[in-house]
């Protein structure tokens, strides 16, 4: 568990303009997650149930300036596939809501924007368009590595889970690098950086609201149920009292694996 700040409070729609919390279950894992966008001063609770994958994402918070809490409870027993996949959707979903609900108050983000980013000898490179159009092309040269509890490809993949899910085209890659840790991170804080500039309020609360943005964005509705070779996937946005029961749930109900 990676907890860069402690004393985030999960809230729910209506207590700030970009920010969301969200709760996905499958057959797999449950996923919670809180993310603000923009906060006081950037903070991560994290606890995925993969340590190396708590360490990215804490770096991912921090450094794109955001205040993130994420809790899963995977299949950990099968493999870390599917809570790195789900932990990436759960992420991605919370981060188009918030970004939905920053547009329809008025507050559009740049959503053009690149950054690279070193670490010793790696070097990583990110681009991204929060378009509404999914795409991913993420080139990390971690195939057959392992990250402690995460798999070099799994890394990988968190990539493509989370530019489909909240819906924008991304583009990483690490353009140097020896050692398997030192390119992961790099990319994680490339893209970390890019989200900072991409959300970062371009139109100001006030203004005219493009709702094209909004509907990109927004798409999926809140709450809705689909099928998948996983069964029933459910995803909800919670309200202040539910996520901190959802939280707590998770956190109450976690295996030591």
């Amino acid at each position: 568990m990676t907890e860069a700040k402690a004393g985030i409070v999960p809230a729910g729609p209506g207590t700030a303009p970009r920010r969301a919390s969200m709760r996905r279950k499958s057959r797999e894992t449950e996923v919670v997650v809180t993310l603000d966008l923009d906060p006081a001063e950037p903070s991560a609770r994290i606890d995925s149930g993969i340590g190396f994958l708590d360490h990215m994402l804490g770096a991912l918070a921090v450094h794109s300036g955001w205040a993130l809490a994420l809790s899963c409870r995977g299949d950990l027993e099968v493999d870390d596939h599917h809570s790195a996949e789900d932990c990436a959707i759960a992420l991605g979903e919370a981060l188009a809501a918030a970004l939905a609900k920053g547009v329809a108050a008025g507050a559009r983000p740049r959503r053009f924007a690149s950054a690279y980013a070193p670490l010793d000898e790696a070097l990583a490179r990110a681009v991204v368009d929060l378009s509404g159009r999914p795409f991913c092309r993420a080139e990390l040269g971690l195939q057959g590595a392992r990250l402690g509890g995460l798999a070099g490809e799994n890394a990988q993949h968190f990539f493509w889970s989370l530019a489909a899910s909240a819906k924008m085209t991304l583009h990483v890659d690490v353009l140097a690098g020896e050692n398997a840790h030192h390119r992961a991170e790099a990319a994680f804080k490339a893209l970390a950086l890019a989200f900072k500039e991409a959300c970062a309020v371009e139109q100001k609360p006030g203004q005219a609201v493009d709702q094209r943005s909004v509907q990109a964005l927004g798409q999926r509705s809140a709450g809705s149920a689909g099928e998948s070779t996983k069964g029933a996937v459910r995803l909800e946005e919670l309200g202040d009292e539910a996520a901190a029961a959802a939280f707590a749930g998770l956190k109450g109900g976690r295996d030591d694996r």
